[in-house]
């Protein structure tokens, strides 16, 4: 039995969880729920949550965090350093969550993805995240206020980058937290990054065998 992934696309914990196998070169078998699918998480681990991962010999392991670690135990030396994160990385992605959910929520659920390809899916998903960021047609209404967020917040963001992780050349558990966020804005279309930020990205997506949204943005 290989690995098995149970996650949405859109999700950045799930992202997290897919790009330790990316990285350390590990195949797994990619299984997309639909986002209305309470039955298969709940009977899994008790409750409705992804990512969740069925090791090889058939044990659940749900928590992107800890997907990453024991895959990252896997299959020779481990890739990731768990120092401390810099101040100025963890108040960015701190900060973050002033904007990114606010512009990526309402487009996810109109873009062509596995998790939505029901209207029970979207409704679901719809409903559940709008207790949290509020109506998608006012929150889509004040799009430029949050790519003003957006823009400003990635401008802080590339000095703090350097090449090819975000601290240099090896893989920091902050590049996971980091790329999640990055891929997360790529489905807002218009939005610019810096050069520097873009780079990352396409870094990261190549690396990690996790692509960005960018031909889909909305």
């Amino acid at each position: 039995m290989s690995y098995k992934l149970y996650h949405y696309d859109h999700c950045p914990y799930c992202v997290k969880a897919r790009m330790i196998f990316g990285l350390k070169g590990i195949d797994f078998q990619d299984e997309v729920l639909l986002n209305d699918d309470e039955k298969t998480p709940i009977e899994m681990i008790g409750q409705k949550m992804v990512p969740i991962l069925i090791k090889e010999n058939g044990d659940i392991l749900p928590e992107s965090l800890d997907i990453i670690k024991y895959i990252d135990s896997q299959n020779g030396e481990t890739l990731i350093h768990w120092s401390e994160s810099t101040q100025e990385m963890t108040q960015w992605l701190t900060d973050s969550r002033d904007y990114v959910y606010f512009l990526a929520m309402p487009r996810w659920v109109q873009a062509d993805l596995e998790e939505f390809k029901t209207q029970g899916a979207k409704d679901y998903f719809t409903k559940k995240k709008e207790g949290f960021v509020g109506p998608f047609p006012a929150v889509l209404a004040e799009t430029k206020k949050y790519v003003k967020l957006a823009h400003e917040a990635l401008d802080k963001l590339s000095p703090l980058i350097q090449s090819p992780f975000v601290y240099g050349a090896e893989v920091h558990v902050d590049d996971f937290h980091v790329f999640a966020n990055l891929r997360s804005l790529s489905i807002v279309k218009g939005l610019k990054f810096p050069e520097k930020v873009q780079q990352y990205m396409n870094h990261m997506s190549e690396a990690s065998k996790v692509p960005l949204h960018s031909d889909i943005a909305i």
